[in-house]
């Protein structure tokens, strides 16, 4: 098992960890009804994706 020979500083494990911060999601609008979602993904308040209808509401 690999012991280290000297302490690493705070200040360099925290630039080390400077990267792990969460970030916000990406979105993008919807070209059917301009919503937000989730890029590469169906939107769901409409059901279209690409241009064309995925999902379609059943009436009744």
């Amino acid at each position: 098992m690999a012991v280290p020979r000297n302490r690493h500083s705070n200040a360099r494990k925290n630039t080390k960890r400077a990267h792990d911060a969460k970030k916000p999601k990406a979105l993008s609008s919807c070209t059917n009804c301009g919503k937000m979602r989730l890029p590469h993904r169906m939107c769901s308040f409409c059901g279209f994706y690409s241009g064309r209808a995925v999902v379609t509401e059943e009436q009744e």
